[in-house]
C-alpha cells in the first residue's frame, strides 16, 4: 500500500478557500500500473462516496481497475477525511486536498473539471459547482462588488507516510 498526496497550486483572487463538495466530488486521473509500468490512455472517476466489491477478497474500493497491458487488478481508494482547502494563506504553495491509498497502481495526471467550491474573502458570495477544466475560474462577487478568480491552476502528487 502506498499513499500518494494530490496537491494543488493557485493564485486566487479575492477568494478565501477553495474545496470540492467531499465525498461527493469525482477525481478524474490518469494512472500508471505499479507492475508493467502502463498508463491509461483516458481518465478514471472515482468517489469516495461510491464503493465497489473486490473480487478475491470480501473488501470494497473505490475504483478497481484492470491493467490493459499485463492483466493486474490494481485499486485505488481516497483515504477517508483526507480532504483538505485550499486558502488564501496557501497562495503560490503546494497544499494537499486529498490522499489515495494506491494498490498496484499511481495516478499520474489529474483533470479538475467542476464540482469545486470558492468561498469570497469579506464573507461574500459563496460559488458552487466551480470548473477547473481550464485551469482558471472567474466570476463577480455581488456582496463585495469585486471580481473572484483562480489563476494558474497546478497540481502534483507526492508519496506520504
Amino acid at each position: 500500500m502506498v499513499k500518494i498526496a494530490l496537491q494543488i497550486k493557485a493564485n486566487l483572487e479575492c477568494v478565501e478557500k477553495l474545496y470540492t463538495n467531499h465525498p461527493y466530488y469525482q477525481w478524474f486521473l490518469k494512472l500508471k500500473c505499479g507492475s508493467c509500468g502502463e498508463v491509461t490512455e483516458k481518465f478514471h472517476d472515482l468517489t469516495e462516496d461510491e464503493k465497489v466489491a473486490q473480487k478475491h477478497n470480501r473488501s470494497e474500493t473505490n475504483l478497481l481497475i484492470k491493467c490493459k497491458l499485463c492483466s493486474r487488478e490494481n485499486s485505488i481508494d481516497i483515504i477517508e477525511g483526507s480532504n483538505g482547502q485550499y486558502t488564501s494563506n496557501d497562495a503560490n504553495k503546494f497544499r494537499t486536498i486529498v490522499t489515495f491509498d494506491c494498490r498496484g497502481v499511481e495516478p499520474v495526471d489529474f483533470e479538475p473539471k467542476s464540482g469545486w467550491i470558492a468561498e469570497a474573502e469579506d464573507n461574500g458570495n459563496k460559488f458552487e459547482d466551480v470548473d477547473l477544466t481550464e485551469k482558471e475560474w472567474v466570476d463577480y462577487d455581488e456582496k463585495n462588488e469585486t471580481s473572484v478568480g483562480v489563476y494558474e491552476l497546478e497540481w502534483q502528487f507526492i508519496k506520504v507516510k
